[in-house]
Order: C-alpha cells, then structure tokens, then sequence
C-alpha cells in the first residue's frame, strides 16, 4: 500500500472502529475478516477515487461513507454468503471449469414470476446450468421501459414479478440447486421514474447534479457533434427537453432513461449501496450494463473513456472489501479492439463475446468462416484468469460488429456488407433461410441491427412455415452449430432459454402499443409449456434440439479440456470449416474441433488433421466414432466435431 493510501487508512479506521464498536465486539471474526480485507484492497479503491474524486473538497467525506457503506455491507451479509466468499477466494478460477453453463431469460417470459422460476429449477438442473441470468426484475416504469432497463428502484423488485425477499429466496433456491444468479447493474442511467429523478424533476439542486442538465442547448450541441446516436429512430441526438425544470437531460438511450453524472461522486457512493445491496440478496455475478457510456467529456464520443474503467475498477475493489464472491460481466458493444478493455481480475472478470456472436452468423450467411477465424485469431486472446461468455444470442438485436480493416483485408466493403447481413437476416435477401426483423433503422444511414430468435434466425420459421423437413433439419442443423461453438470455444457458454425448444419469434408484440415499436420483443418469446412436453419426444423439432443440445451440455461438461479459455485458431485448409484447438493445463492433451458452416459436404484433408490434431487416429467426442487421419475428413452439411487423439 502507497504511502497516501496507508495514511488515509489509518485516519479512517479509528473512526469505523468506533462507529461499529458494538457490531464488532457482536461479531468479532467476521470483524476481522472484512478489516482484514479492507487493508488488502484499500489501495486500490483509494486509488480509482483520489483519480477521479481527489480534487475535490468533500473528497475525504465520500471516501469515508463508501468504506461505512462496506462495513454496514459486510455486517449484514447472511452466514451462506459469506462461506460462499471464502469458498470462491479458495478457488478464483472456479468460473473456468468446464462444468459452468449458463443461460439467460426474463422471469416473466419463462415462468410468469419469481416463484414460477423457482418451481422450474428442476428444468433447469435438467439442462445442466450453473448459471441463471435474470433480464432485470426492478422496478420500472409501466408501458415502454426498455425491457426493464430503466431501473425505477434498485430495491424493489416489478409488483407482478414478487419481491426483493422472493427474489432474496430464489437465490438461495438456486444457489442450493448448484445454480448462481446474475441480475443486470443499470449504473449509466435510471428510469425518470427513480426517486433520485423525482427530487431532481421538483427542483432539488442536489439530485439535478447526480443527472447531466444544461439550462440550454449550447452545450448539448456541442455534445451532438461527437456522440453517436443509439435509437436514432426513436429520438435523434443525446438529449430531453423537460419543461417541467427548463432543462435538457442527457439521455443515452431512450428519453425516460437519464443518464448519471459520475463526475459528482455523491453517486457513485449512492450506486455502491445499491451494488452492495444486491449482492446481499445472494446475487452472485452483475452483468454491468452499457460500460462504456458511464463518463462523459466534451469533444470526444464519450464512450470507453479512461474514468469509465476507473469506476468500473473502484466498484470491483469495493466488491473484493464487502462481497468477495461477486463476479463481474461486461457488456461492452465498441469497436472489438476495445472490448478486451474492460476484462481483468481487477475490472471484469467475465465479458460478453460479441465479436463471436456477430461473426458466427456472418458464416452462416456467407457460408465462409475467413472474417470469424481471422477476427478472432487476432482477438480471442485474454487474460487467463478472466472467461469470455460466448453467446449464439441476447434478449437484444444483433448488431454487426467487426473490425472495418478485417473486412477490408478480405476484400469485403464494410458498409456494403453490414447492409447485406441485415438484408439476409430479415428475409430480404433473396434465398435466404432467416426471418428476422430490422431494429432501429436509419433512414439517413441505412443502418440498422437485427432482432429475432435463434430459431428464426437460422431458418427454423420459414422452414415450417414456406418449405418441409430437409430444410428444418438444415435448421436444426445450424442452431446446433452455432451452440456446438459456443459449448466448445473457451469460455462459459450462454444458452438464450427457449433456444433448446426452437421457439420462433413471436409477433403478438405488435399488439401491445408499448412494446409495438421495440421489434426485439419478437425475440422475446414466452416459455411454451406444450413444447416443453415434447423435449423428450426424438420425432419432434423440440425433442430434437433439447436431447442434442442437454448432450453436448453433458458432454463438455466432462471435459477437463474445455475448462479455460485458451484457445488457438487455425486454418484447416477450407475456408468454409472453422478450426481451433483447445487446451487445458495440466492436462497435456488436446482437442481439435472443426464446423462445417455451409448445407454441402466440406472436406478437410488427413494432413491437415494430423497437423492440428497431432495424431494419426481420433474419436469424435460428439458422435463416438473414430476418425483415421489416412485419408480426408468429409464434413456432413452443418456437422461439428470435436476429435481427440485415441487413447488420450
């Protein structure tokens, strides 16, 4: 610990001492522990703050409150948390093991409430998850909410979902099922909604300053000159006029959604008690949402500015202090040379993948695998003590982001081709297999994402719906491909629930006029009960996704090799079948995994095996037959295999 952070320190114990005297005297160990580890991570934490904060008066008085807030924190945190942190300070890498699976789903979609998810863990110990991320369940404004992301109340949990104490029971449900919750932490913004928003909206000067408010548009102007749109067909620009106070507030995303000034750090102490409050509620992991809006400055994009990191590493230094098991997920949709930013011990441990979601349906499309391999042969790489979370799909759009020279290297114009890929994929394309829809389409740019189930995506609808069964099995084919990656590449793979049935996209959205102009609704649809039925029923699409996919869960789930992230891409002379080899120390062995992306034969020649896969003869992992390197490998349309040397 630095000299400044030592002295600070030994100012602010004397007075927590005497602040928790009877807390501390109730519960003298765990006293101990949590000063124990407020020693170990205050550098850092004074650290992130002094950069951001120190040059401010009442800079020593939020210092103190944010180490009261960890001390309050730690005191109240039930007994089975805080094994929990031990248990995962024992063993740090816990979320590599080949073991994780997760998944993803709004409550309500899935199982109507916060109960009716906890009467459905069997379903999803039957999938095999270790993980279960819940779309937010807050408190939000009724009509458009954004999904719920604009966040009324960070304590209150939406009145047809339950409470914060089901929501309290539902992680220890899980958690006692082998099962660890994620919620989304909304910290660019909250909804007008929020009591913070309220007091600022009667006119109160302290809240105004935790929201961005200009009396004029002189500087929102100047703003709009750098900043990008995000719902430009929504609402152009970055800003809202509110009559109410004369004034115009920032807004990121949508006009309810105003967007938090972390330059005052009253709020970053007020987001910390809520960061902490929620993972008292037994949440294990918070997917920090919108990264890299949270600093703004003049003159710049403001995204992914140095501040946003700075806060991100100060929130994780505070965790580290009060709530030790406490994981962090980035969401970081920038430029991929960007996203490996946010990924640390020290900032977020785990990371969304877009850059593997968005080019596995490029290959798809294209049926080439170039721009996917060589992407992420350039990219893949991260820290080996952090994990991507790779992902066929999100509850969001699919947004088509790759590096504009990769496209250019392969002769691809970036522009052209991001307007083909929105074409295939909402069915305007002629012979294409997807029935998508277009999300926030630029009439000035032409610019647009993507909205849609996996089903639908890969050709599931228009197959049941135009054609007959080759083209559903060709269907079937592709969201198991696509999964078969996300299951084998390094990483902790992410199952959008409802995937395993195949539900198409569902357009009663269209009906409802506050979710009508939100085209991702369709790709929210509800969990089916009727095709749930069916999952075990080999003669139906649902039986047939489930048992494959539950397979390749158990499967991976077996293999030591697939813990980890390591991973090499390589070329095995077919630009249409994507390669890598995956590794896992100590283990010396190796598994080569080659996806045939395209609905023809592909064959990758035996040289070709024997040089990646270091051998002569294989077993294929996912079908159990074996492979002779002598002659060459013929990959049926969409097949995948995972092939380790025999006798390995």
């Amino acid at each position: 610990m630095d000299r400044e952070a030592a002295r600070s320190l030994d100012r602010i114990l004397p007075r927590l001492g005497a602040d928790f005297t009877a807390e501390a005297a109730a519960d003298p160990a765990g006293w101990a522990a949590f000063t124990a580890r407020l020693r170990a991570n205050f550098a850092p934490l004074f650290g992130h703050l002094l950069t951001l904060y120190g040059g401010r008066y009442d800079f020593f008085y939020h210092l103190e409150r944010i180490v009261a807030l960890a001390a309050r924190s730690w005191l109240d945190r039930p007994p089975a948390l805080r094994a929990l942190d031990a248990a995962r300070e024992a063993d740090p890498a816990w979320f590599q093991s080949q073991r994780q699976m997760g998944a993803v789903c709004y409550a309500d979609r899935f199982a109507g409430d916060l109960a009716g998810v906890r009467a459905r863990i069997p379903y999803l110990r039957e999938l095999g998850l270790t993980y279960l991320h819940l779309m937010p369940p807050f408190l939000a404004p009724a009509g458009d909410n954004d999904g719920g992301y604009a966040v009324s109340s960070y304590r209150q949990i939406a009145p047809a979902l339950g409470t914060m104490a089901d929501l309290a029971d539902l992680a220890t449900a899980l958690r006692d099922a082998g099962i660890g919750l994620t919620l989304d932490f909304v910290f660019n913004h909250t909804a007008d909604e929020h009591e913070w928003a309220r007091r600022a909206l009667a006119g109160d000067p302290e809240y105004q300053d935790y929201y961005l408010m200009f009396p004029d548009r002189t500087l929102p102007d100047r703003y709009d000159r750098t900043t990008r749109e995000i719902f430009p067909s929504a609402r152009p620009g970055s800003f809202t006029y509110r009559p109410e106070i004369d004034r115009w507030v920032w807004t990121t995303f949508n006009s309810f959604q105003w967007d938090l000034n972390y330059a005052n750090p009253a709020v970053f102490t007020s987001m910390a008690g809520e960061l902490l409050f929620l993972a008292n509620q037994g949440v294990e992991t918070l997917r920090l949402d919108a990264v890299v809006f949270i600093w703004k400055r003049l003159g710049t994009s403001s995204e992914n500015l140095p501040e946003a990191h700075r806060i991100i590493r100060a929130f994780n230094a505070l965790a580290r202090i009060a709530a030790p098991a406490l994981l962090f997920k980035s969401e970081a949709i920038v430029h991929p040379d960007d996203v490996a930013e946010f990924i640390s011990p020290e900032e977020c441990q785990l990371s969304y993948n877009p850059l593997l979601m968005a080019l596995g349906w490029n290959a798809l499309a294209t049926r080439e695998v170039r721009l996917l391999r060589d992407s992420l042969r350039d990219r893949f790489a991260i820290d080996p003590r952090c994990a991507w979370v790779n992902y066929v799909r999100s509850h969001d759009d699919i947004g088509w982001t790759f590096d504009d020279g990769d496209a250019a290297r392969l002769g691809l114009d970036p522009f052209v081709h991001r307007r083909f890929l929105n074409d295939f994929y909402t069915g305007r394309f002629p012979g294409s297999f997807a029935r998508g829809l277009p999300f926030q389409e630029n009439p000035r740019t032409g610019d647009a994402r993507v909205a849609g189930t996996t089903a639908s995506l890969a050709g599931l609808e228009k197959a049941l719906r135009e054609e007959g069964p080759a083209e559903v099995e060709l269907a079937i084919r592709r969201v198991l491909l696509l999964y078969s990656v996300a299951l084998s590449i390094g990483g902790l793979p992410l199952l959008y629930l409802g995937d395993e049935l195949g539900l198409l996209n569902d357009y009663a959205y269209r009906d409802d006029p506050a979710r009508a102009a939100d085209s991702r609704w369709a790709g929210r649809p509800p969990f089916d009960p009727a095709r749930a039925a069916r999952r075990h029923d080999p003669t139906t699409v649902e039986g047939r996704l489930f048992t494959a996919l539950r397979r390749l869960i158990a499967l991976r789930q077996t293999h030591p090799l697939l813990a980890g992230v390591a991973t090499d891409l390589v070329d095995p002379g077919n630009d249409h079948v994507l390669g890598y080899v995956r590794r896992h120390a100590p283990d010396p062995g190796r598994l080569l995994v080659l996806a045939n992306f395209t609905e023809r034969d592909q064959p990758v020649a035996a040289n070709q095996l024997r040089l990646h896969g270091l051998g002569y003869a294989f077993t294929d992992l996912v079908s159990g037959d074996p492979v002779a390197a002598e002659a060459d490998l013929v990959l049926a349309p969409y097949q995948f295999v995972w092939l380790v040397p025999q006798g390995a």
